[in-house]
């Protein structure tokens, strides 16, 4: 490899490594799109409380009656994160006076009831996926429309907890397919559940997480430059 080749590395390395560090801070933001039809504030906890509803029972069904240990075992982690999701949620809704509903909407219903026409057989176990899955992207949309346009603080601030949970329940169905292993063995209780776990696993909070992970990348790649530039002065005496 000539000088040049060497310093031209050298510098597209510094740009990956920042680019690195922003890509979870563009991950999180909301997707753009037609999003004003989602409910905001104590819509937003009305429909969560829905949500939840409907996991849990998606859950403890899939214990019962799906055919692969993969699935029996998410349907668990949903019910154990949708459990204390929703205890957070019927805690602020009391607080902030919102009256929640006793059922899962009609659309809800009927998605577990077909589902649970299936049970015990092989279409069990795809079609519960696939609806877990258009499940949890309707409710990131949902969460991510109360993040950018709540005017509740508590509330919003409870969308940006749960966030991480609903994030880390669609990797494990995502594309209709299961991935038991993208759940931690358990969530903490009270603060909307457990965040990403690159940042749980050291301890630190995912608000404080990504700036670190920013300033890191901005740190390595300063350095990077630094050294290419050294090797670029060299190259030129």
């Amino acid at each position: 490899m000539t000088r040049t080749h060497r310093w031209a590395a050298t510098a597209f390395a510094c740009l990956a490594l920042t680019g690195i560090a922003a890509g979870p801070a563009l991950a999180s933001a909301p997707a753009d799109g037609a999003t004003t039809s989602l409910p905001t504030d104590a819509a937003f906890l009305r429909a969560s409380h829905q949500g939840n509803l409907t996991e849990i029972a998606a859950g403890k069904d899939a214990q019962k009656n799906a055919t692969t240990s993969c699935v029996k075992h998410v349907g668990k982690v949903l019910v154990r994160d949708h459990t204390k999701l929703d205890a957070d949620t019927r805690a602020l809704a009391d607080k902030q006076g919102v009256d929640l509903p006793a059922a899962p909407t009609k659309e809800q219903q009927d998605m577990l009831a077909d589902v649970m026409s299936k049970a015990g057989t092989k279409a069990y176990d795809t079609a519960w996926l696939h609806s877990q899955a258009a499940a949890h992207q309707q409710t990131l949309a949902r969460i991510d429309h109360q993040i950018t346009h709540g005017k509740n603080a508590e509330v919003t601030a409870a969308a940006k907890a749960a966030r991480p949970v609903v994030a880390m329940h669609l990797d494990m169905v995502r594309g209709g397919e299961c991935h038991a292993a993208a759940a931690p063995k358990a969530i903490h209780a009270g603060n909307g559940g457990q965040v990403a776990a690159t940042s749980m696993a050291a301890g630190v909070p995912v608000a404080l997480a990504v700036p670190a992970v920013a300033v890191g990348g901005v740190l390595v790649a300063g350095g990077a430059f630094w050294a290419a530039s050294r090797m670029r002065r060299n190259d030129s005496r």
